[in-house]
């Protein structure tokens, strides 16, 4: 029972993805494979831009921390997932659940604003580029880093109060493989209407308005581009779109989940993997594989390696 919380409820039940034990060794099979490839991708990301000086533009600073934050985001999520997945009864205490939200919800939106960043970061490289050193200068990146995760941190704190809060007596069933804040106030036995349009406005609101933002960036780049540097128009429709991609697949789900207070269902399960497991395991091949200075540095950390 957390201090303060009137809750008699003292752990939760999680339905997970299956009951069906072939299905659960399936699963965790391939959600290993997935949480490696998650690991091994972001932390060769790392590695090689810390390593790399040519590799020293804020772009590839920012691509770095995207990479640690999807490391955080799957790490919150799959272990958890694994070890259930071999457990008989899938249980996590009062403390471990409210845990999960915050850090899930605190690299998450961490994760929303830095996509974001990344936007401006890539419009004010084409559309402004005699002003980009100035305008990105180390000092700047490095503030708009801190801002990133500090507005994920306030975000966190506020549904961590909210959730914590409300009394919890009974059912303790969460009908999905982690904890998240729409199904778990669903539990609480009070009259939920203003908790979850503010959680609503908390969540749904930066989702889409960062959602909105990066297509209008992207719009612009495109734009841009086609005036005045229509050789390119191509090459540079083909990367945004690959990288709208990747934004699609992580804030449209969170969109659709969190904006609307009464969207908690349990089919809801089948939609937040794509922007708890897949999307971070699709980041660095988005990243980096059409990058040409990152494989190729990536090249000659692997010839360094072998020698």
């Amino acid at each position: 029972m957390a201090p303060g919380n009137s809750s008699r409820v003292t752990e939760f039940i999680l339905l997970g993805l299956s009951e069906k034990r072939e299905l659960q060794i399936f699963f965790f099979t391939f959600f290993s494979l997935i949480y490696t490839m998650v690991l091994l991708g972001n932390l060769l990301i790392i590695v090689t831009v810390r390593t790399d000086p040519k590799l020293s533009s804020p772009m590839y600073f920012f691509l770095c921390h995207l990479s640690f934050i999807d490391i955080c985001c799957s790490s919150v999520i799959c272990p958890r997932l694994l070890v259930d997945l071999l457990s008989q009864r899938k249980t996590i205490a009062f403390e471990g659940c409210i845990a999960q939200m915050f850090f899930l919800h605190f690299a998450g939106v961490a994760e929303m604003f830095l996509l974001t960043v990344m936007a401006y970061d890539r419009y004010t490289a084409i559309c402004k580029p005699l002003h980009y050193p100035t305008i990105m200068s180390q000092q700047v990146c490095w503030a708009l880093v801190v801002a990133c995760w500090a507005g994920g941190f306030l975000h966190s704190v506020v549904h961590t109060l909210l959730t914590v809060q409300l009394p919890f007596c009974g059912p303790n069933t969460i009908h999905n493989y982690f904890c998240d804040v729409p199904l778990v106030i669903q539990l609480a036995c009070t009259d939920l209407y203003g908790t979850k349009w503010l959680m609503a406005s908390n969540s749904g609101l930066i989702s889409l308005v960062c959602f909105l933002v990066l297509v209008t960036s992207y719009l612009f780049i495109l734009v841009a581009i086609r005036i005045h540097f229509s050789e390119g128009y191509c090459k540079a429709l083909s990367t945004c779109t690959s990288h709208m991609v990747v934004v699609t697949l992580f804030l449209v789900p969170c969109i659709f989940i969190y904006l609307h207070p009464s969207s908690a269902f349990p089919s809801n399960k089948h939609i937040c993997m794509i922007y708890t497991v897949f999307s971070p395991m699709l980041n660095p091949l988005i990243y980096t594989l059409r990058n040409k200075e990152v494989k190729a540095s990536m090249w000659r950390l692997w010839k360094s390696c072998r020698v």
